[in-house]
C-alpha cells in the first residue's frame, strides 16, 4: 500500500450542492469562506436521472447538469487560484459532454485547469427503458486526480465516491483498507445532502438559528476518521443531532454498501469536537458486495391531477357527491382511466375565521399508459361540474391534458462486467479495476443487545417528537424513516417502546406492507424500512409526499404515553 511516511494533515473536503436545483452561489461560497483542498457537488438523484434522460432525448448534447456549468462560470478562477480541486456527478448522462463544456470555459477565461472525467457507468439500455446506469466507487476520481486533474467530472457514481475518490487519492488508500474507506463513505454520506448536516430539514429546528445554513466540510483524516463542520461565520449548525439525522437518511441496516467497501453503520461513533465540530470515528468496514446497483429509468404512463376545494358544512357529503358525479361522467364517456384514486384531506375547520381554513382538499390523481386516457375525458369531466355539483364548487387550477409519469427500477449485475474508465487530462484512457476480491455477500448483522427497559413510572399522552428526532426519505419503491434520540434513558424507553408493531399502529399507512426494524445502538437510533410505500417510486409520484420526506415528522406528531421524567417540563405541548 503507497502510505506516507508521517501522518498527513487532514484533507479538507467541501460540498456546494445536495441535488440538482440546490443554493446556486454556495459554490462560491464554499470557496471564499474558508480553506479547502476538494469541493463537491452532488447533483444526482434517481429523479433526476429521469430528468436528465428526457433532456438527452430533446437534445443529445446534453444530458448534463448544466447549472454546474453557470456556476463554475464565476468560479473557475477563484478555485484555480485557490488550490481547490473541484469533483462533482454534474455528467449526469453525458460526463464527456461537461467535461468538454467545462475545457471550453477555461480555454474562454485563460484559466488553466486540467480536467478528466469518468466514464462507464452507461448500461445497455432494456428496450422500454430510458435510461440505465451502474453506481461507480471512488476508484476512477481517485485515479484522475493522482494524474493531476484539477476539476473531475462523473458520470452516475455513489453519492459517497465523491469524498472516497479524493481520499484515496490523497492518502494512497488501497482497496483493502476497508476501514479508512468506510470512514470516508460515513463522511461523504453526511457531506451529500449539504445543508441536511447543518440544520436544514432538522427536526429541533427551533433549538438554532437555521435561516441560512452554510454548507457543511469534513475534515478527513489519513485513517478515515473525520470531523464534521462548516466554514466559520456561516449559518446552521453542526452537532451530534444534525449528523445522525443524515446518518439515517435514506440508510436501510447496519451494512451500508457500495462499490469500494461495505460500511457498519452499527460502528460509527459520533464525539463533540468543539463548537460546530463532530468527529466520527471508530468505523469499520468490510469487502463490498460482488455486484453493483444499476438504476433504471423508463416512462411509466401518463398522469393527470385534479384538486377540489370542498368549503364550510357537509365535506364528506360533498367529497361523495363529486366521487359520484365524476364515475358517472366517465362512465358515459366511455374512457375510465386504469388507475382512479381520491384522497380527502380534512384541511377544514369548524366555524372558520377564514374561508381557506373553512376548506378542505379532495385530490383526485388518474394515471393510465395512454395519454388521451387521463387527458381530455378526465378534465372535461372535472370543468362540466363546475356549475352543477356540490355548492361552492372550485379547483385550486384548471385541469390540464395529463403528463408523463417515470417508474425507477433496481437491478445488480457482476462488479466485473461493469467498464470504469477515467480520462485523463492528457486523454489517455484507464480502465480502472472492480475491487479486487474476495467479496462479502450482503446480510442481515446480529441483533445487538438491547438495554434495560426504562424502570415504570408515570406517563403522559405526548407526541413522540418530544422526546426523539426523525429524518425519512425515498429509495426507489420504499421509504425509511430513522428516529433517534438524544439522552440514554430516552433510548432505553424508545428502544423497547417504537416497535414495529407500534411504529405501525401510530403510522396507519404502512400496514399491510413490509416493515423491517433495524437497531444502531451507538447512534441511539432506530431506522425503518417501509418496503412498497412509495409504489413505484418517487417520479410515479403515487402518494401525497412521494418521497416520504415527511413520514418522519408525521410519526414525531403522533401520541402516545411517554415517560414523564423524559418530557421537557418547559416546552409546551402542542396537540393536534
Amino acid at each position: 500500500m503507497n502510505r506516507r511516511a508521517s501522518p498527513s494533515p487532514p484533507l479538507r473536503i467541501g460540498n456546494a450542492s445536495g441535488f440538482y436545483g440546490d443554493r446556486f452561489d454556495a459554490v462560491r461560497e464554499m470557496l471564499t469562506g474558508g480553506p479547502l483542498d476538494v469541493l463537491t457537488g452532488d447533483y444526482l438523484a434517481e429523479l433526476t436521472m429521469l430528468i436528465l434522460g428526457r433532456s438527452r432525448l430533446k437534445d443529445p448534447a446534453r444530458g448534463y447538469a448544466s447549472t454546474f456549468l453557470r456556476q463554475l462560470e464565476e468560479s473557475l478562477g477563484l478555485a484555480h487560484e485557490r488550490g481547490v480541486k473541484i469533483v462533482t456527478n454534474a455528467g449526469g448522462l453525458n460526463p464527456a459532454g461537461l467535461a468538454g463544456a467545462v475545457r471550453e470555459l477555461a480555454d474562454r477565461t485563460g484559466v488553466p485547469v486540467r480536467v478528466a472525467y469518468v466514464e462507464g457507468d452507461s448500461r445497455p439500455v432494456p428496450e422500454g427503458y430510458l435510461t440505465a446506469n451502474a453506481y461507480l466507487g471512488g476508484a476512477g476520481i481517485a485515479a484522475c486526480l493522482r494524474a493531476g486533474a484539477d476539476v473531475v467530472v462523473t458520470g452516475r457514481v455513489t453519492d459517497a465516491a465523491l469524498v472516497t475518490g479524493p481520499a484515496a487519492a490523497h492518502f494512497g488508500w488501497g482497496p483493502d483498507d476497508h476501514d479508512a474507506l468506510a470512514g470516508a463513505v460515513v463522511a461523504g454520506h453526511v457531506l451529500e445532502c449539504g445543508t441536511q448536516a447543518t440544520g436544514g430539514n432538522y427536526a429541533f429546528f427551533g433549538d438554532h438559528e437555521v435561516r441560512r445554513p452554510g454548507f457543511p466540510l469534513a475534515e478527513i483524516h489519513e485513517d478515515g476518521s473525520s470531523v464534521i463542520t462548516k466554514h466559520d461565520g456561516t449559518g446552521g449548525v453542526v452537532d451530534i443531532g444534525t449528523v445522525t439525522a443524515q446518518l439515517l437518511y435514506e440508510t436501510g441496516g447496519a451494512r451500508y454498501a457500495g462499490p469500494d467497501v461495505t460500511a457498519r453503520l452499527d460502528t460509527v461513533g459520533l464525539a463533540v469536537d468543539g463548537p460546530d465540530r463532530v468527529r466520527i470515528g471508530g468505523v469499520r468496514g468490510e469487502a463490498p458486495p460482488p455486484t453493483l446497483k444499476v438504476g433504471l429509468n423508463r416512462l411509466g404512463g401518463w398522469r393527470n391531477e385534479v384538486v377540489f376545494v370542498l368549503t364550510g358544512l357537509d365535506i364528506e357529503a360533498k367529497a361523495r357527491l363529486v366521487r359520484e358525479q365524476f364515475a358517472d361522467a366517465l362512465d358515459r364517456a366511455g374512457s375510465e382511466p386504469a388507475e382512479v384514486r381520491w384522497e380527502l384531506a380534512r384541511t377544514d375547520r369548524a366555524d372558520a375565521r377564514t374561508e381557506e381554513t373553512a376548506s378542505a382538499l379532495l385530490r383526485l390523481v388518474v394515471r393510465d399508459p395512454d395519454a388521451e386516457a387521463v387527458g381530455r375525458a378526465v378534465s372535461g369531466a372535472a370543468v362540466e361540474l363546475a356549475l352543477g355539483s356540490y355548492p361552492g364548487f372550485h379547483v385550486t387550477a384548471p385541469p390540464g391534458k395529463g403528463a408523463p409519469y417515470g417508474v425507477f427500477e433496481a437491478a445488480y449485475v457482476p462488479a466485473g462486467e461493469v467498464e470504469h474508465i477515467a480520462v485523463l487530462p492528457d486523454g489517455s484512457r484507464e480502465t480502472v479495476p472492480p475491487a479486487p476480491g474476495p467479496y462479502r455477500e450482503l446480510g442481515e448483522v446480529p441483533e445487538p443487545d438491547l438495554p434495560a427497559p426504562l424502570p415504570a413510572g408515570p406517563t403522559r399522552s405526548a407526541p413522540l417528537g418530544r422526546v426523539a428526532g426523525a429524518r425519512s426519505g425515498d429509495k426507489g419503491a420504499d421509504a425509511n424513516v430513522g428516529v433517534w434520540v438524544r439522552t440514554d434513558d430516552a433510548w432505553r424507553w424508545l428502544v423497547h417502546e417504537l416497535t414495529v408493531e407500534r411504529f405501525v399502529e401510530l403510522l396507519p399507512e404502512t400496514g399491510g406492507l413490509t416493515v423491517v426494524r433495524h437497531v444502531l445502538p451507538r447512534l441511539r437510533a432506530l431506522n425503518f424500512v417501509v418496503h412498497g410505500l412509495l409504489g413505484e417510486g418517487v417520479a410515479a409520484q403515487a402518494r401525497f409526499d412521494p418521497q416520504a420526506k415527511a413520514v418522519g415528522e408525521w410519526l414525531r406528531s403522533r401520541h402516545l404515553p411517554v415517560p414523564v421524567q423524559l418530557l421537557d417540563p418547559d416546552r409546551p405541548e402542542v396537540h393536534a
